[in-house]
């Protein structure tokens, strides 16, 4: 089973680049809508606790293969459906790097702080942001997808 170090930090890497370009393409097709604004931002303070991570323990960092390269859903409601599976996913995804970093203590740490943040935090807010957009009432059928999206008071 065994997975490298390298291969962890990577895998890691990958996952946070990923979903920093999607929750990217999502801003741009929609506005600053929440919660992507905010955690957009916490995915590059993820990919900078990573690369730090690569950095002192002597691993290449790989490029960001995703920049650019993600499109946006057709509307907000599936946007945020589809982060609420991803940030599941990263959660799964954290549980075997966790175990495969079991002769890295500092690198398991960060791996916990990343998936408890995903889990404490963007998760929640995603399934709020799908409750929410479920709520305003029809399905859209997929028009008016530059519209900038504001959210009510609060």
């Amino acid at each position: 089973m065994g997975m490298s170090l390298e291969q962890a930090l990577h895998a890691a890497l990958d996952d946070e680049y990923h979903a920093r370009a999607t929750y990217q393409a999502v801003l741009d097709a929609f506005g600053d809508v929440r919660p992507f604004v905010n955690i957009v931002e916490s995915e590059g303070r993820h990919i900078q606790a990573l690369k730090r991570q690569c950095e002192q323990h002597g691993i290449a960092v790989p490029s960001d293969k995703w920049a650019g390269r993600v499109s946006a859903p057709e509307s907000l409601k599936r946007a945020c459906e589809d982060a609420t599976k991803a940030e599941r996913e990263n959660a799964a995804l954290y549980e075997k790097l966790i175990e495969a970093a079991r002769e890295y203590p500092d690198v398991q740490d960060t791996f916990r702080s990343l998936q408890a943040a995903s889990q404490e935090r963007h998760l929640p807010a995603f399934e709020r942001c799908d409750e929410r957009e479920g709520s305003s009432g029809g399905d859209g059928g997929g028009r008016g997808r530059r519209r900038r999206h504001r959210g009510g008071a609060g």
